[in-house]
């Protein structure tokens, strides 16, 4: 990678926490009809029961996650499929398509990337006993929210 191109790259990370932040705002307000509240990482323990990620490839190369316990796992699913939205399935199915969301919301937002950039399918990662580790060893672009009192955690993860 050449110099103007690192320095660029820097460039356009110093401003993605906002885009990224935005994003996961809107899509929680529309889809859930909920603000969110921000919040340290410090200050919540983010508990990793349900991991959603989506792979980004293109222009921007990483991977995007949204975790968070499974009861606010479960609350994600009910705010957005009703009260009938209890099965694992549903759950991990609705969090999945939370973090798509907020993948291509982000990335609409960056101005001559969008179009070069594709968004794989959503996976979800559930149960207590995991570690997630992406090999896109680069960039982390974090931020914390709370979503009815509990912290959901989305990171993006971009390839130096």
């Amino acid at each position: 990678m050449s110099t103007d191109i690192s320095s660029s790259a820097r460039a356009h990370k110093e401003n993605w926490l906002p885009i990224l932040e935005l994003a996961v705002e809107e899509v929680f307000e529309i889809m859930l009809g909920c603000r969110l509240t921000p919040v340290t990482p410090s200050e919540h323990a983010v508990h990793g029961e349900f991991t959603a990620m989506v792979g980004l490839a293109g222009s921007l190369c990483g991977v995007l996650t949204v975790r968070c316990d499974a009861e606010t796992a479960r609350q994600v699913a009910k705010s957005m499929l009703g009260d009938a939205a209890d099965a694992e399935q549903q759950v991990a199915d609705a969090l999945g398509e939370i973090c798509n969301m907020i993948a291509g919301n982000f990335k609409n937002k960056l101005a001559g990337k969008d179009e070069r950039c594709l968004l794989s399918v959503p996976t979800v990662i559930s149960g207590g006993e995991y570690k997630f580790r992406s090999m896109a060893d680069g960039e982390v672009v974090d931020t914390v929210r709370l979503f009815e009192g509990a912290p959901v955690a989305v990171c993006l993860q971009l390839q130096g």
